[in-house]
């Protein structure tokens, strides 16, 4: 007797789950990574506003607020993250002459996050702030690692920016 098509398929389906579950596995990793991301985001953003407002309220400039008292503050207001806050978090407070106007950008070389170019200045009664904060979350899975890093470090730089006019104390 020969066997034809019909003969024996014993094993197939175990061949056939070892050649998916690789991709599957790594696809459900991507996908709880990028949640993560967008959670990290919306946390950043919210704590980049409520920490700028101290700025625009005249609340920062009354208590002679540095730097770093800034950034304990934003890294107090990111929930479950704060705790690698001050590791990951790099911040930017500048007066600009207009809303538009071109500021640096601390990644435009491409391959490193240059400290240098960033500010601490919260001005006066009226003038125009731009707060920017950069978070370095460290990406796992390769392929986003590919799509979301600007940089050659592997991290997604995540970025929140808010721009106000200074109120009247």
């Amino acid at each position: 007797m020969t066997k034809g098509r019909g003969g024996k398929r014993e094993g197939a389906a175990a061949v056939e789950f070892a050649m998916v579950i690789l991709p599957f596995t790594f696809m459900i990793f991507a996908l709880l990574e990028l949640g993560l991301i967008f959670v990290v985001d919306s946390v950043l953003g919210n704590a980049t506003i409520e920490s700028g407002r101290l700025i625009r309220t005249g609340q920062a400039e009354a208590a002679d607020m540095t730097a770093q008292e800034f950034r304990d503050d934003l890294c107090g207001r990111m929930s479950i993250f704060s705790t690698q806050c001050d590791d990951r978090v790099s911040i930017d407070v500048r007066v600009i002459p207009a809303f538009g106007s071109p500021v640096p950008d601390p990644m435009s070389n491409g391959t490193s996050f240059d400290e240098s170019q960033l500010d601490f200045n919260y001005g006066t009664f009226g003038s125009l702030v731009l707060v920017r904060v950069w978070y370095r979350q460290p990406l796992v899975t390769t392929f986003l690692g590919q799509g979301l890093s600007r940089l050659s470090d592997g991290n997604a730089r995540l970025m929140s920016a808010t721009a106000f006019r200074n109120e009247p104390a």
